[in-house]
């Protein structure tokens, strides 16, 4: 069940990467107010906001059940240790709760460019950080591509 939910939240960060800059691309160049929110924009940032949503859940069942993570004063000194016990976790929560701001943001907002901008700005904060704090191969020798 562990190997199965690892590799659930390898692949679906793809998903998420995907689905958010699908949503970034989609508000860029719309901000100026010339184009309404539709339905369609509404989805596509609710589809990037769902899909981190569902990652934040799986990594958070991994988190407690992960054998990486050992709270210890020894793991603060092992980069791969802390990184996977404090950083990644703060990293993404932090990107969460910037991506649902801005979807919540651009759901009440009253001007159509504001809306686009909230969802725009919120997201490419969140992506950036989901990039930092994602465990590339190229960071950690044990971590995938998948």
């Amino acid at each position: 069940m562990y190997q199965l939910l690892i590799h659930t939240h390898s692949g679906l960060r793809w998903i998420v990467l995907l689905t958010l800059i699908i949503a970034i691309v989609n508000s860029f160049g719309k901000t100026n107010g010339s184009r309404a929110f539709t339905n369609r924009d509404k989805r596509l940032a609710l589809m990037a906001m769902i899909f981190t949503h569902l990652q934040l859940v799986i990594g958070l069942i991994l988190y407690f059940v992960s054998p990486r993570v050992i709270f210890s004063a020894e793991s603060m000194k092992d980069p791969l240790s802390r990184f996977y016990l404090i950083e990644h976790l703060v990293i993404m929560l932090l990107a969460i709760i910037l991506i649902t701001i801005g979807y919540s943001r651009a759901k009440r907002a009253i001007d159509e460019g504001k809306k686009f901008r909230n969802v725009l700005v919120f997201y490419l904060i969140g992506l950036i950080l989901i990039l930092i704090g994602i465990p590339w191969p190229f960071r950690y020798e044990v971590a995938g591509w998948f």
